[in-house]
């Protein structure tokens, strides 16, 4: 599940993909799976001169000012936040947006002082490209999948078993559970950890989403084949659905009752949630409600969606029972009591201080299981989700008393279309009913500072929500953030956090920046004058690329090899035709290279490696975008893959041996050449295989 607060590097990835469930504000699966396209043979045009999208999109920039797409438009202003205008406004902008979008439907519903506003539905359900008739949206009775806004009935659940007593924020989990989870480091792992996303899990994608008629065991699901902690507890936010999940069983584990039948017996009923479940697949009460979910609105449905880790984002609901939940974490009386006023209180407050985050926590910090996306000066809290076709959001306003969901059926026609109008929406909405009461506050950096700071900042980073003890460990070489030093002591930032597309950010603070034009805050941590790390959001984090896995090394020097493998498969086969065309036989220089038989397997285990590595870069190639569409890939196929790929390393071998035998019998020196390109391809791809973890021994993903 991607959170659209992802956010990898990636995952809005849901999460994916802005705020990879989800994915949270997607540097998700489609901006990922494009960059990663690059990987193996794509490679080849990286040396044969066509530049990365990253690098285009660095030198681009800095050329200039950032130039981004025009957004969404939506009226802003004061207006009173009563039906008639709320309706007017969304009825203004969604319809032809949706359309154009690609989108096929989709519903908003918004709360108030304690009741529901409006809840209105836009284009189809079922858009009848099967064969069927259309089905409008039905903006009362329609099911939606909001992904990763599971999450916070997840972490609803657990405030349930901390009000209780029954469990301990701040108690190792260990005391919750009945299997051992991965640890790098000595410190505990707690339920504020989990909540927060700084347990330090590396994120993992294998069974995120599936399809078909089984529901999947929670415990067996965590229990088997984990993922790695990779950052000691409570330093780095890292957003993790395996994390989330374990909050989920741990719920489970406490109260002797299945995830899905604690939520529905504690939480869904008690709020009047009658269209609702954690339940897959879905009962069958509910499934002829479920909207279908869609690529785009011009193409046929998918399939119900199985999510591997229920308490990430498995949540089945209409809009009007998202309302419902939302006067409930308000706390407003006679929609149901699932938490007392305190434990809401200490479930919307920053979990972490600057003792666990450094001056990460000058940025938005995460809540108990909300992000922090405040505007205009307004407390706001809010969650993302993202499946392979639904795309959904929730904010609460709890000093106004105000809410506002919306969820899409369908991804849309091209980039981050859903994350640019959930914005429209979501921003909109704040700018229209709580707009900003005074100017932003100016910054209290002197420019000598700004330009020290912006100096240190300077540099490649990679996302912390990814994958580093597997192959997908590649994707950092593809998919870095560029920070560059402005002369005026202003970062640029390429691509802009939970976005596309440049941005340019000014320092307000010390080591504090707010983007310009815009309200988006980052914040760094700095030890011994280096940046340690980049808050973007809550749950996101960037860190510093090692320098040899910054795209201007590691691109290079797998292009470099990759094309020179490529030729050099080519033209094996291609001088053999020439020569038998031209019925010449070999030079005389070549019949004394190896006369002997092992010469002659010394010059076919050569080609062997040669030819190998290419195919293993092509199968890699595909293998990383099937992982990234969520689909699996056989463990048998990646091991073949690494076999594969390992007879290219000790290729180098016979390569070696071949350049050595060429010098000493002096067969020219094109032929020398040609023979130490070759090692030097092979060597190049072999660092690359062992850098990236593509014959690292696991092959989880």
């Amino acid at each position: 599940m991607f959170s659209s607060q992802v956010h990898t590097p990636a995952a809005r990835p849901d999460g994916a993909t802005r705020r990879p469930g989800g994915a949270r504000g997607s540097h998700g699966p489609r901006r990922v799976a494009a960059a990663l396209a690059a990987l193996g043979i794509l490679a080849v045009s990286v040396a044969a001169g066509a530049p990365a999208s990253a690098a285009t999109d660095a030198a681009s920039a800095t050329a200039g000012e950032p130039t981004p797409p025009p957004p969404i438009s939506a009226p802003a202003g004061e207006h009173a936040l009563v039906r008639s205008d709320v309706d007017a406004w969304l009825d203004g902008l969604l319809p032809s947006a949706l359309e154009s979008a690609g989108i096929a439907g989709g519903v908003v519903t918004v709360v108030d002082d304690g009741e529901v506003v409006t809840t209105r539905g836009y284009g189809n359900a079922d858009t009848g490209t099967t064969g069927g008739e259309q089905v409008p949206v039905d903006a009362e009775r329609t099911l939606f999948r909001p992904g990763s806004v599971s999450k916070l009935f997840t972490a609803t659940a657990a405030m349930q078993v901390v009000e209780s007593g029954d469990v301990d924020l701040d108690t190792d989990i260990a005391e919750y559970l009945d299997f051992d989870v991965p640890r790098s480091f000595d410190g505990p792992i707690t339920l504020r950890h989990l909540l927060t996303h700084t347990a330090g899990f590396e994120e993992r994608l294998g069974g995120l989403i599936g399809s078909g008629g089984v529901s999947p065991v929670l415990r067996d699901e965590l229990a088997e084949d984990p993922p790695e902690q990779v950052y000691a507890p409570g330093t780095v936010p890292a957003y993790s659905n395996y994390g989330n999940s374990l909050v989920g069983y741990i719920v489970e584990h406490v109260s002797g009752v299945p995830f899905e039948e604690y939520v529905q017996r504690n939480i869904l009923t008690p709020a009047g949630m009658t269209s609702s479940t954690f339940e897959q697949p879905l009962p069958d009460a509910l499934r002829d409600r479920m909207s279908q979910g869609y690529p785009t609105s011009a193409d046929a449905p998918g399939p119900f969606e199985i999510v591997g880790t229920p308490p990430a984002g498995a949540l089945t609901a209409s809009a009007p029972d998202m309302a419902r939940f939302m006067l409930a974490q308000l706390g407003e009386p006679g929609t149901g009591s699932i938490l007392e006023p305190g434990t809401l209180d200490l479930m919307h407050a920053p979990a972490l201080d600057e003792g666990a985050l450094g001056n990460l926590a000058a940025g938005p910090r995460m809540t108990l299981g909300f992000f922090d996306e405040s505007r205009n000066g307004r407390w706001i809290l809010g969650h993302g989700g993202d499946t392979n076709y639904f795309h959904s959001h929730l904010q609460i306003y709890p000093e106004e008393r105000t809410g506002i969901f919306v969820s899409f059926n369908s991804t849309g026609g091209s980039g981050l279309v859903t994350l640019e109008l959930r914005d429209a929406v979501l921003h909109g909405f704040t700018d229209r009913y709580f707009p900003a009461e005074s100017a932003p506050v100016p910054g209290v950096v002197d420019e000598a500072t700004a330009q020290d700071h912006a100096a240190v900042a300077e540099g490649s980073y990679v996302s912390a929500r990814g994958m580093q003890s597997t192959f997908l460990a590649s994707m950092d070489a593809f998919s870095t953030t560029q920070i560059t030093a402005r002369e005026d002591g202003r970062l640029l930032i390429t691509p802009g956090p939970l976005s596309d597309s440049p941005a340019l950010y000014e320092e307000i603070e010390p080591w504090v920046w707010r983007e310009v034009d815009g309200q988006r805050v980052i914040a760094a941590r700095v030890a011994d004058g280096a940046v340690e790390a980049i808050g973007i959001e809550g749950a996101f984090t960037l860190l510093p690329a090692q320098p040899e896995r910054a795209p201007g090394v590691a691109l290079p020097v797998l292009g470099v090899s990759a094309l020179i493998l490529l030729v050099t498969a080519v033209a094996w086969p291609v001088g053999a035709i020439v020569r038998r065309v031209r019925r010449r036989s070999l030079p005389e220089g070549a019949a004394r290279l190896n006369p002997e038989r092992t010469g002659r397997v010394v010059r076919i285990l050569t080609k062997v490696a040669a030819v190998g590595t290419v195919f293993a870069l092509a199968g890699w190639t595909i293998t990383v975008l099937t992982v990234m569409s969520l689909q699996d890939v056989p463990v048998a196929s990646l091991r073949q893959l690494q076999v594969v790929q390992g007879i290219g390393v000790l290729g180098l071998i016979p390569a070696a041996l071949q350049v050595v035998s060429a010098t000493r019998n002096r067969h020219g020196w094109a032929r020398i050449l040609g023979g130490v390109l070759v090692v030097v391809a092979l060597a190049g791809v072999a660092w690359f295989a062992f850098e990236f973890r593509l014959l690292a021994p696991s092959v989880s993903y």
